[in-house]
Formats: C-alpha cells, sequence, structure tokens
C-alpha cells in the first residue's frame, strides 16, 4: 500500500512538473512570437541605374505596382533612377548602402551585367553577393533597310564588301551582342558611336543616316513592325532564345526568323564553334536570355528572400498578367526564385580565358580601353 501511495505521489509530481514547463513554454511563447513578414506602411526603394523613360525604368514601373499587391502589407515601391557610368554608379551605391531588411532592391539590365563580365573597373559591385528573385528575358531582331538590295538572311553574305553602317551606344553596351554577330559572320560594319540608346538608333536608321539595325523584342514589335509592313525594313534574323540545355532556338516571338546560330550554318555551311562564338553566347545569355532582373542586397534573410520570391511568382502567374505584360516584354517566359537563381549563374558565368578573348577584340576592333 505504501508503495502505491509513493508511485501516486511520484506520478502527481511528475503531472505538476509537465504542466509547469508547458505553461512557462507557453507564456515564452507569448513573450516572443515568431513575426512573419510584414512590410506593412512601409516603402520599397527599387534603384534603377539608369535614366527615367528608358528600357529598364519602364520594366521596373511596370512591375512595381503588381508586386507591391503581392507582398505581405503591400508596401509602396518606388523606383529611383541613378544613371551614370553605364549604369554602374547605382549598382556600386545599391552594393555599398543597400539594407538587408527587404525594403531595397535594385533592377539591373544587361548593360549592368557586361561592364561586370569584362571586368570594367567602375565595378565595385558582386553579383555574387546578391540574390536574384526574377530574372526577364527578351529576345532582339536585326534587320536591313531595302535599299541594299536583299530579301532573307540567305543573302546575307552577300553584303560583304558593301559600305554597312550601325548606330551603337558602344561596343561595350547590349551592341557588343550585333558587333560581334556581324565579325563571326565576316561581314564589316562601320559603328556610328554616341547613341543615347536604341531608339536613338532606330530613327538613325529611319533617317536613313544608317542602313543596319536591330531592337529588342518589344520594340521591334512596337516600332519597327509597322515599318515592315510598309516596306522601309527588311528582318533578316533574331538573336534566338536558349533552352533549358542552353542551345540556341528560335524565338516564339518571330518563329518565321532564323536565328544566328542558323544564319552562320547559311554562310558558312556547318554550326558555329570556337572562342569567338562561346563568348558571343555567354553575353547574349547576359543581355538576353536574363536581360533585367531583380535583385536583393547581401544579408537578406532567407523568410524575407521567400516573401519576395512568393510575390513575384503571384504576380507572373496572375490571369491576366500575360496580356498586360505583353507589349512590355514580348512573349517570354519569366524566371522567378529558383529559376532565377540558375538563370543568372549561368548568364554571369564567363571564363578568365574568354574574358580575356573579349577584352583583347574589344581593343583591338574598337580601341576599347578597360
Amino acid at each position: 500500500m505504501n508503495t502505491m501511495r509513493n508511485n501516486k505521489r511520484s506520478a502527481g509530481k511528475l503531472i505538476k512538473a509537465l504542466a509547469a514547463s508547458a505553461a512557462c513554454i507557453a507564456s515564452l511563447t507569448v513573450a516572443n512570437p515568431v513575426h512573419a513578414v510584414d512590410f506593412d506602411g512601409e516603402r520599397v526603394e527599387w534603384i534603377i541605374p539608369f535614366k527615367e523613360g528608358g528600357g529598364s525604368d519602364t520594366w521596373a514601373r511596370f512591375f512595381a505596382p503588381l508586386i507591391s499587391e503581392n507582398l505581405p502589407g503591400k508596401p509602396a515601391i518606388v523606383v529611383k533612377n541613378i544613371p551614370g557610368g553605364g549604369s554602374t554608379k547605382g549598382a556600386n551605391q545599391f552594393q555599398r548602402k543597400a539594407k538587408d531588411n527587404g525594403l531595397n532592391i535594385i533592377g539591373t539590365s544587361g548593360s549592368t551585367q557586361f561592364p561586370y563580365l569584362l571586368g570594367d573597373t567602375r565595378v565595385n559591385y558582386d553579383y555574387k553577393n546578391w540574390t536574384p528573385v526574377l530574372a526577364s528575358p527578351t529576345g532582339g531582331v536585326f534587320y536591313v533597310s531595302p535599299e541594299l538590295g536583299i530579301k532573307s538572311a540567305a543573302e546575307l553574305a552577300s553584303l560583304r564588301g558593301k559600305e554597312l553602317k550601325y548606330a551603337s551606344q558602344g561596343a561595350t553596351s547590349l551592341d557588343l551582342v550585333p558587333l560581334l554577330a556581324m565579325d563571326i559572320l565576316d561581314i564589316d560594319v562601320q559603328a556610328i558611336f554616341g547613341m543615347k540608346g536604341r531608339g536613338a538608333g532606330r530613327l538613325a536608321f529611319e533617317r536613313g543616316e544608317v542602313n543596319v539595325d536591330y531592337q529588342t523584342s518589344s520594340a521591334y514589335l512596337k516600332k519597327v513592325v509597322p515599318l515592315v509592313d510598309e516596306g522601309k525594313v527588311v528582318p533578316i534574323m533574331s538573336w534566338g532564345v536558349l533552352d533549358e540545355d542552353g542551345n540556341l532556338q528560335r524565338d516564339p516571338n518571330f518563329p518565321d526568323l532564323p536565328h544566328f546560330a542558323e544564319v552562320y550554318e547559311m554562310i558558312h555551311g556547318k554550326k558555329p564553334e570556337g572562342t569567338a562564338f562561346k563568348v558571343w553566347k555567354a553575353f547574349f545569355a547576359a543581355g538576353f536570355a536574363a536581360q533585367k532582373g531583380i535583385f536583393l542586397p547581401k544579408g537578406t534573410p532567407q523568410d524575407v528572400i521567400d516573401a519576395w520570391g512568393d510575390a513575384v511568382e503571384k504576380t507572373v502567374k496572375a490571369d491576366d498578367f500575360k496580356s498586360r505584360s505583353e507589349l512590355v516584354l514580348g512573349d517570354y517566359p519569366q524566371a522567378v526564385k529558383g529559376k532565377a537563381v540558375k538563370a543568372f549563374k549561368a548568364a554571369l558565368d564567363i571564363s578568365d580565358a574568354d574574358r580575356e578573348w573579349v577584352r583583347n577584340w574589344l581593343t583591338s576592333r574598337y580601341n576599347v580601353q578597360l
């Protein structure tokens, strides 16, 4: 009997101890709740390292209110333009000053990626420190004046020896892709530098000051297709798109146009290979396949990264997103979360040997000193 009473007392003490422990844990939980990410009443500063009205600014101002609606607390997203240094000024400032609380983001473009890949001395930012939550691809179409007398890519080789002029922003801008493409095709093009943007290049083409040009997909669809219909432009090729294995395929926006590698094969009778093509493809990936991106700064907590990733994913999966975005983005799938990370990892990967090759090419061909 004594043994039974002792066992009951021990059991009672154990139950009381467990109850006290549970109460203690509960009180700690109440005192230190786990807060979900909430930006209610906050303001997000979105740095765009380009001037107002350009392609990147238009892209950001399209996305900002849509993403805001899907972020916890629906904070206002304010675009802050910091142009200068070919976009390096704003990117450098973001690297130095951005806070890791989810209220500072940057939107970059191929013009930000290229100086980074080239090892430009103006670059003090490191993409490896940032986390992408969106990668926006685009494409491009190369076209010529009908006065050159060709009607398709199959006749492109006949332009060798003719005076070809191209209005360019600069050899280290996105124009590196068309300039290197023409070089690989053995077609000599005189670059006229100093354009403020691709829009200025297109106007120079329309005025007859140059006779070859390219535009990114959205600009081509809005501004150049009407000129094609009027017989003032002859479309030659698209740059293409990359599939999941990194191979060039036809751009779904321009399925009737051959991509760059197809045109090379038309002219040379074999598929492109070697260092020059490998470098072209690397810069095509950085300038087009993952042309624009939204990044969070170094040290951003995972729950904040997840909140941004979820918001961007909800934005691009919305039922009306495609119809609203087509004129701004073209018909390209937007990469979010892990796919965005993968896209930029591929786009910003260049070997030291290939970097040295393109730097030497820029110096010898255009007297560029990096």
